[in-house]
């Protein structure tokens, strides 16, 4: 018994020293308590941020001429449960590419792996990842691909001082570019740009955050990205918060949310104080899984579902009422919502989960639309906001599109 007991012990010893050792690891330190790629590891990231910052320096032979032009960003997220894309897999319906044409895509995934102890814990495996950016190549450039394009955001090319960025590709004139995607275990982030808008980009970076197990594993948390188009800040934050359909469990959502406001860094660059922080940037989208569920018993949820009446539903829905009355959205927008609850569906069905037939040890759930786009900041109009249909996962997709206006300035020599 002394030899079991003592054994037991040196096991526990030899966990607990792993789990410090783990948790030491994802604690890298950039001023705080975040993990921060800037350079995201991804084949497919086209734009090196070194390689932004020799058009920042003071000139005195320049003077700077202020324009604004708008800008149409397509912002979509998917929960895919996991489940690995099959080749046919075609993402054109939930891009809406053979009608709705944007300047910018960003897609935000979650759980595009299983949420298994070896991928929270393990090394990442890009294998994913890449397969999802393969499909979505195929559906922007080969749906897209067109020669009558306006020029809108390169309008002003000959009059403006060239970025020097050394491209990694060279594309057709009117093809998308992959300048940025990074993931963290499951949560995966793809920006897309038209590459004639490429050299307008500067100072592309990265930061993620892990609010999972301990508080920092990557299973929970955000992978944000930042940019300057022209001489305006973007912030994209695509995130999976804590799940928990029990009355209370809003708060764990709630304070994921301040996690990641708090932690997540961006560096300022060595020749312009650049924003830090994500409410710092003139204009934040947040997307994602954002888990939060309806203030309502099962049954009365569940028979204002059956009668699809969504007004109803949607006031006791506990993100509307943290946009409203919360201390971490407040003040953020979302547009309003006329389509159905995106989870939780049967797979590869119609019917929300606990609908259809009764199985045995089925859990009942009410539908909740748990995936959402919020904004914040000027010059920011949403001008869709829905679903798609693919039933591919327990989530349907959503998606955003955007007109945002951006500050255009010229350098003209004297």
């Amino acid at each position: 018994m002394a030899n079991l007991a003592k054994q037991r012990k040196q096991g526990e010893a030899m966990l607990w020293t792993k789990v410090a050792v783990i948790k030491s690891i994802i604690r890298k330190k950039l001023g705080v308590n975040n993990f921060v790629a800037e350079f995201p590891s991804s084949p497919e990231t086209m734009i090196d941020p070194s390689s932004c910052l020799e058009e920042t320096c003071f000139n005195p032979t320049r003077r700077l001429l202020d324009h604004r032009d708008t800008c149409k960003i397509f912002v979509g997220s998917w929960n895919v449960g996991g489940v690995a894309p099959p080749e046919d897999l075609e993402l054109e319906d939930w891009l809406i590419t053979a009608t709705n044409q944007a300047d910018i895509y960003v897609l935000g995934f979650q759980e595009i792996v299983p949420l298994s102890a070896g991928n929270v814990l393990g090394s990442e495996n890009s294998k994913i990842s890449m397969k999802w950016n393969s499909l979505i190549r195929a559906a922007l450039c080969n749906k897209l691909s067109t020669p009558n394009h306006e020029d809108k955001m390169g309008r002003f090319r000959d009059r403006t001082e060239s970025s020097g960025t050394n491209f990694a590709v060279n594309s057709s004139p009117h093809n998308f570019d992959c300048i940025l995607s990074k993931q963290m275990v499951g949560i995966f982030l793809s920006i897309w740009v038209r590459n004639d808008l490429r050299q307008h980009i500067k100072h592309p970076n990265v930061s993620c955050v892990g609010c999972g197990l301990m508080g920092y594993l990557g299973n929970k948390g955000s992978v944000s990205v930042r940019f300057l188009l022209h001489e305006t800040s973007l912030c994209f934050v695509c995130t999976h918060l804590a799940s928990g359909g029990k009355e209370g469990d809003e708060r764990y959502r709630n304070a994921n949310a301040a996690e990641i406001l708090s932690r997540t860094r961006f560096p300022r660059g060595p020749l312009r104080n650049l924003p830090r922080k994500i409410l710092e940037h003139e204009q934040v989208i947040w997307l994602g899984d954002l888990n939060y569920r309806i203030y309502l018993p099962y049954a009365a949820a569940r028979s204002l579902v059956q009668k699809k009446q969504w007004k109803f539903l949607l006031e006791k829905d506990q993100l509307k009422a943290e946009l409203m009355e919360g201390d971490v959205f407040k003040g953020w927008h979302e547009g309003v919502i006329e389509f159905e609850p995106t989870y939780k569906y049967c797979p590869n069905s119609g019917v929300y989960y606990g609908f259809g037939q009764k199985r045995k040890g089925e859990k009942r759930r009410a539908p909740a639309w748990c995936d959402r786009i919020i904004w914040l900041g000027k010059g920011l109009k949403q001008n869709q906001y829905d679903r798609g249909e693919s039933r591919l996962s327990d989530h349907r997709p959503v998606r955003a599109i955007f007109t945002a206006e951006i500050k255009l300035t010229m350098n003209l020599r004297r």
